[in-house]
């Protein structure tokens, strides 16, 4: 008699697919994110032709916007708006342009806000998964956290960066707008790494403690290749979160140059060029796109730990 081959072995014990890692399952992710963009600008134009002019207000409360062209511009002017000069002034650059090198200041400074959640939410992780009384006394404040008022936040955190002076060291207002998006991303890194370290079950465990293992080198070996599927998403949402922490900071604290101010800015513009406004906030959704898009390269990377992702 034969020895039974690997193809035989029954489907409950082969190894689980990953979860949309084949290209058929992401061009479908593709074509249903597109699908819904288009339904979103479908689902506009249709209210902007069919809505009323003031709204539907109930009351004193403003249910529906206005469908005026200065309170909802058509997508085609406002899409044809970003290849027109920002102002009228002679070698003015495109609006497109303008956006992007907002976006790209901005990506910068969230990217080092995003480096810092990372290393703040890992450190947490590892030291509530070590000590257990460590896990019940930190999370109710990681927790309490995520309630401070960021607006609010973020005018003291400038008011002291400016106060450090270390040698000749100067702190730079940029680095309080980083400081303000490590605030916002490193709260999913923490809590995504933590399920993801406490994942394994008491049978990987005992098996690692047979081999005589350490801490650290089951942590190595078994926690930190367990915790995969569960960092990856929350690796995603903290760069999301960082985008968004990254563009507040920069209304609350004034700083220039990047998309947050310009949103600002192009918003007191919006009654005498009402499509013009939309242009930083189109760049601001693409940004996040790409900040959470771009952890897609350290998935690649640790394709061999992803059979699966679990939500955070």
């Amino acid at each position: 008699m034969t020895a039974p081959s690997a193809l035989d072995a029954p489907p409950a014990v082969r190894p689980a697919r990953g979860r949309g890692t084949s290209p058929r399952a992401n061009l479908m992710r593709i074509g249903l994110g597109a699908a819904a963009l288009l339904g979103i600008a479908v689902v506009w134009e249709l209210y902007k032709w069919l809505g009323p002019s003031d709204g539907l207000v109930i009351g004193e409360a403003r249910l529906l916007p206005r469908t005026s062209d200065l309170a909802m511009p058509h997508i085609p002017d406002m899409l044809t708006r970003l290849f027109e000069p920002v102002t009228r002034a002679d070698g003015s650059p495109p609006l497109w342009l303008e956006v992007a090198n907002a976006a790209a200041v901005t990506l910068g400074i969230a990217a080092v806000g995003w480096l810092l959640g990372l290393i703040v939410g890992l450190a947490l992780s590892l030291v509530m998964v070590r000590w257990r009384l460590a896990e019940s006394s930190l999370m109710p404040w990681i927790v309490l956290s995520q309630t401070v008022p960021l607006i609010a936040f973020a005018p003291v955190v400038r008011s002291w960066g400016s106060r450090i002076e270390i040698g000749a060291f100067e702190w730079q207002d940029w680095m309080s707008v980083a400081l303000i998006a490590s605030y916002l991303a490193f709260f999913p890194i923490a809590i995504g790494a933590l399920r993801g370290l406490q994942s394994p079950t008491a049978m990987h465990n005992d098996l690692m403690k047979s081999y005589a293992a350490g801490w650290w080198a089951t942590l190595i070996k078994l926690r930190l290749p367990a915790s995969v599927p569960y960092l990856l998403p929350a690796l995603r949402l903290g760069a999301a979160n960082a985008v968004v922490g990254a563009i507040v900071a920069e209304v609350s604290t004034g700083l220039r140059g990047g998309i947050g101010r310009m949103i600002v800015q192009y918003a007191g513009q919006a009654s005498g060029d009402p499509a013009k406004s939309w242009g930083p906030i189109f760049g601001a959704i693409i940004l996040g796109l790409l900040a959470a898009g771009s952890v897609a390269l350290i998935g690649g990377g640790l394709r061999n730990y992803r059979r699966a992702e679990v939500s955070a």
